[in-house]
């Protein structure tokens, strides 16, 4: 069975919405294309880092029309690698409507989303979900991922889609490795989906931080 990992940028308040640009999601968001001035290129490698090995996109509706607009035409330029990597592995596609699939090797999962995705887990080692924040609450709310890498962004907006916005259930995690900053002050945070559900604790009592089963 191989993995799913969700890949996303996220403000300090966990504002996932439109980091690329403003024509990513522009309808009453006035805040789109906020990544761009905090990228740097210690970051920068890290998200490239994040792709090696992946063999298949797992995309919503719109992030798959802003990627296929734009990676097709990116090859042998400065991001010829990923382009390279975009356009040779298959894309699934989440959507309720009817979609331009024109990018080659794009496929459009089922109305049975979450048994799609299983069927692809299964079908591919590395799968990479890269922001689709309507996809990724189902995601969330199936327990169906596995690796969760967050890039958290020196910025307050206050408003906007959130990261957990409505799909998450009680879920724990655990870090992979050290959080890393940029120079710039984001801060690349790698979790891995882990057994059971949180626990409680008394921070009052003699095993603080221990916790217990409710």
């Amino acid at each position: 069975m191989g993995l799913i990992h969700i890949e996303l940028f996220a403000t300090l308040d966990l504002v996932g919405q439109s980091p690329g640009g403003p024509e990513e999601d522009p309808a009453g968001f006035a805040f789109g294309g906020w990544q761009a001035p905090l990228l740097d290129e210690v970051a920068g490698a890290q998200v490239a880092a994040a792709y090696e090995g992946t063999d298949a996109l797992l995309l919503g509706r719109r992030t798959y029309d802003i990627f296929a607009a734009y990676w097709p035409h990116q090859e042998g330029g400065e991001d010829n690698a990923i382009a390279n990597l975009f356009n040779r592995i298959p894309k699934y596609v989440a959507s309720r409507g009817a979609p331009d699939l024109s990018w080659a090797g794009s496929t459009q999962l089922g109305p049975d989303l979450a048994g799609a995705v299983r069927e692809i887990r299964d079908r591919h080692q590395h799968i990479k979900v890269v922001g689709s924040l309507n996809l990724v609450q189902t995601l969330l709310r199936e327990q169906l991922f596995d690796r969760l890498d967050l890039w958290v962004h020196p910025i307050v907006l206050g408003v906007g889609k959130k990261v957990f916005d409505g799909g998450a259930v009680p879920t724990n995690v655990t870090l992979l490795e050290p959080p890393l900053a940029s120079p710039k002050g984001t801060v690349h945070l790698r979790y891995g989906i882990a057994d059971g559900t949180p626990r409680t604790g008394d921070m009052s009592a003699p095993d603080r931080g221990v916790g217990r089963d409710d």
